[in-house]
């Protein structure tokens, strides 16, 4: 019960977080946030949860913001400013774990025994795998989002209609996206039999799904700021 609960507020302080990031920084603060959400993403995918006795992996709500946050570019900035933003994701992960790989293969002062080593290599030393998952699955899904909302956009363009575009794209790219890296980075991996990766494939998408529709109210929200610098450009 304490893991939902605290859930839910993980899930409302997150968004809150993402309103305010582009509240105070406008289109430079999405783009900020895509390369933030993006490591962040993968560090907490390496920590599996148990809620109500069903196996689910951290990092689900930060993935769904990177989808809110390609849409709202979308919406707002055009398709071009998306797929830029998506880019940045790619090199901020890139450099992310080329970064970490190489501080991994410094000599700690303490040895094989020093414990800040340790805690990095249990969290850094899978991000080669899970970044080749998250990359691909990134790569396909994002691009994916970005023209099934301008699809849908040609369909459903009306102003009121936002919901149908971002959570369409969204639940579609999500699923893609959740197939992908779950083959990449789960499958074969010690301790995950297939009973495992099926469930959390399941969780995480349904998670995906839920938390899609939860982060609509706030992507209405951010679509209603205005920024007197951006009304200049």
């Amino acid at each position: 019960m304490f893991n939902l609960l605290w859930g839910i507020v993980y899930v409302l302080v997150n968004f809150s977080l993402y309103l305010l990031c582009y509240r105070l920084f406008g289109k430079k603060g999405l783009y900020a946030w895509i390369g933030v959400a993006t490591v962040v993403a993968n560090i907490q995918v390496t920590k599996t949860i148990d809620i109500f006795g069903i196996a689910m992996t951290l990092g689900n709500t930060m993935y769904v913001s990177l989808y809110m946050t390609s849409d709202l570019l979308n919406e707002k900035y055009g398709r071009k400013e998306a797929q830029k933003a998506v880019w940045f994701g790619f090199f901020t992960l890139i450099m992310t774990t080329v970064l970490m790989q190489m501080a991994l293969y410094f000599s700690p002062l303490g040895g094989s025994d020093d414990e800040m080593q340790k805690a990095l290599q249990s969290i850094f030393g899978l991000m080669p795998r899970l970044a080749l998952g998250s990359l691909t699955a990134y790569f396909v899904s994002q691009f994916l989002d970005v023209k099934l909302y301008t699809w849908i956009r040609k369909f459903y363009g009306k102003r009121h209609q936002f919901w149908i575009r971002n959570n369409g794209s969204t639940m579609i790219s999500s699923l893609v996206d959740t197939l992908i890296f779950c083959v990449i980075a789960f499958a074969g991996r010690e301790g995950f039999t297939w009973t495992i990766w099926l469930e959390v494939f399941l969780t995480t998408y349904i998670i995906k799904f839920v938390l899609t529709a939860v982060g609509t109210p706030f992507l209405y929200i951010a679509r209603d700021f205005k920024f007197a610098d951006e009304d200049k450009e």
